[in-house]
């Protein structure tokens, strides 16, 4: 159910990337051999190996300062860490002296007009004015300098038809009433929020003035250099530069001038594609199957009937929750894949700078640079950053392994610079929309499923998220390098990247695996600084967040060492480097998502998908969440506070 529905079963399907790009290191060096990388996995576990190095001993070795900096952050959120809770157990489990709220969840009424949720008379129209379904990324903005008052904004990334709907077996038969109410859980709401006292857990203002649903028939403003560009248009929009609603929202992002980055992700498998049509930009991006069903209710989803129509879509969108009535815009020159999300820092010299991953097996990491700078105070300026640029793609340079470390140098390759492509043979339209094709020919490294991509505001290194890939190193798919090592990755690794200069806007950077995840008792795992036996296990980290101490949360999706997911905390510096303590585990079938670690030590995730389980239905669900007496699984954004 989970690869039907979040990927369109992307696991199944041949791999999108089949370039024979070879990366940077392979080019200077040669491949890392299979059995050097195991070797110096197993050195991992060996004290003083690797990244287990003495601060000193790394900044003798030439390593960037900022790696060796000696301070220990301390605990924003002081817990004690849960044990792993065992996959299929159906409960929210958080720290002692925590307790943990629904703030919202799917079908609550957030617009005027809109019904109280009712399972058994769900339509399309009271979709489009209820909280959607499957939140993933959560963000949480001060309103009016009250603290008593904030908005959310959550992004809704797929749907669950079987858990939806009674008796629903597939799209074929679906009534065209469920597929329009589906497409109607989809996208984007923004929610006020208040609560009565700086302690008191949040609730949600049913019809605020700040209230909105963005849906996929929410109109959307194309921006950027591929504006207007033949591969973006069609009949019902000639001019390329209005696109009807936002798909398969994973995560995102929130700007210092205080929009949300939303991340267009798994659009592919919306689409139905004739069978005899081949197009390798289409397979490129996954768009080769039959489609969910929606064509039959709107004519753009059928690739016959509108070619152009999944080129509208793979974007970075930005939504003004503080203006329900502004208009969203898709930045096309952040470039077109399948966007995790995107984090936005600000450079040395002020311009915005935008990380993004690119979350299939064997795809890339990407960072925009905006040509114009941020001005404080200037909302109307700022609004126009993401706007105009340079779109770079990321290249690991491994050492090798012969020193028991995995790290290396690398370089963000320009695909555009200066309103011009940098890259052989594509125009710059061409580069902004196919984006992947471009990169391939560039030599980017092939990543295990880059995902959220986010730079610590406190040591201003970035982190990257690489869930997993099992394909890795199998039969006539890329083999293991240094920032990959693992073959069969089926637990992932995080990547912690020092840009030249400690500047975001940096052109080349020093890397290294500051987590290589799984069981503590595998000797191919690696934390940090701190003794593997001292660390809660994790598995598949998705989504990264920091808190005001800068140590990284990382929420977990498709945990495979037999858990529930959940989220953890890791330091990143001093003494107790890379150690992991896990904060809380969602319910049986969720995936944790969206973290947000408040400044007054509140934690928001969302809790994507309970209950998904191939065997579950309405009669007969695998989660109760969030235990509200519905007598069915709706996802939801909760908060965890002090009790």
């Amino acid at each position: 159910m989970t690869c039907h529905y979040r990927c369109g079963s992307q696991c199944a399907a041949p791999v999108a990337n089949r370039s024979q790009n070879a990366y940077f290191g392979d080019v200077v060096r040669g491949v890392v051999s299979r059995r050097g990388v195991l070797a110096g996995l197993v050195g991992l576990g060996v004290a003083g190996a690797a990244l287990g190095q003495a601060p000193a001993a790394r900044a003798a070795a030439g390593d960037p300062t900022p790696l060796a900096a000696p301070f220990d952050p301390g605990h924003q959120v002081d817990f004690s860490a849960i044990a792993p809770v065992p996959a299929g157990s159906d409960s929210f489990d958080v720290p002692a002296g925590f307790a943990w709220a629904a703030v919202l969840s799917w079908g609550d009424p957030i617009l005027p007009g809109a019904p109280e949720f009712d399972f058994d008379a769900q339509t399309p129209e009271a979709q489009a004015g209820q909280f959607g379904y499957n939140n993933d990324y959560v963000a949480v903005l001060p309103l009016a300098g009250d603290e008593h008052r904030a908005l959310l904004v959550a992004n809704h990334e797929y749907t669950n038809e079987e858990l939806m709907f009674r008796g629903f077996t597939g799209s074929d038969e679906a009534t065209d009433e469920q597929l329009l109410t589906a497409m109607a859980a989809h996208g984007v709401s923004v929610v006020e929020l208040r609560r009565s006292s700086a302690r008191a857990p949040w609730g949600y203002v049913r019809h605020s003035d700040h209230n909105r649903r963005v849906t996929p028939a929410t109109p959307f403003r194309v921006t950027g250099a591929a504006a207007g560009s033949a591969l973006l248009r069609t009949s019902a929009d000639p001019e390329g530069r209005t696109v009807l609603g936002t798909l398969n929202n994973c995560a995102g992002g929130t700007t210092p001038w205080g929009t949300v980055l939303s991340g267009e992700e798994n659009f592919h498998q919306y689409f139905a594609v004739p069978e005899d049509l081949e197009d390798p930009a289409l397979a490129r991006y996954g768009v080769t199957g039959s489609g969910r069903g929606w064509e039959r209710v709107d004519e753009r989803f059928d690739v016959a009937v509108e070619p152009n129509e999944p080129n509208r879509f793979g974007w970075i969108v930005e939504v003004d929750p503080y203006d329900p009535a502004s208009t969203p815009r898709k930045h096309t020159a952040l470039g077109r894949f399948k966007h995790e999300g995107a984090t936005v820092s600000l450079a040395a010299d002020g311009r915005a700078v935008a990380y993004m991953g690119d979350d299939e097996r064997f795809d890339y990491v990407y960072k925009f640079v905006s040509k114009e700078r941020f001005r404080e105070g200037d909302r109307a300026h700022n609004l126009t950053l993401l706007e105009e640029g340079d779109l770079y793609v990321a290249a690991f340079d491994g050492d090798g392994t012969e020193d028991g470390r995995h790290d290396g140098t690398g370089r963000w390759i320009p695909l555009v610079t200066d309103g011009v492509s940098r890259v052989p043979g594509f125009s710059l339209e061409r580069v902004l929309v196919h984006t992947r094709l471009a990169a391939d020919t560039v030599g980017a490294t092939k990543m295990d499923r880059p995902e959220d991509v986010e730079r610590n505001p406190v040591n201003g290194r970035v982190y990257v998220a690489c869930t997993n890939n099992t394909q890795r190193g199998t039969e006539g798919r890329a083999g293991v390098d240094e920032a990959n090592p693992r073959p069969e990755n089926k637990d992932g690794h995080v990547v912690e990247i020092t840009e030249s200069g400690d500047d975001a806007a940096a052109t080349s950077f020093w890397w290294n695996l500051v987590l290589v995840c799984g069981d503590p008792a595998d000797e191919t795992t690696h934390f940090g600084d701190v003794d593997r036996s001292l660390v809660s296990p994790i598995s598949c980290p998705d989504n990264v967040a920091f808190d005001s101490v800068g140590n990284l949360w990382i929420s977990t999706d498709g945990n495979a060492l037999g858990s529930n997911d959940g989220l953890y905390e890791v330091a990143v510096d001093g003494p107790r480097r890379g150690l992991v303590r896990q904060f809380l585990s969602v319910p049986a079938g969720a995936e944790t998502c969206g973290p947000v670690i408040a400044p007054d030590g509140s934690v928001f995730v969302a809790v994507q998908h309970p209950g998904e389980d191939d065997e579950a239905t309405p009669e007969a669900p695998a989660s109760l969440f969030p235990y509200d007496g519905s007598g069915q699984p709706r996802p939801s954004v909760v908060q965890v506070y002090r009790a």
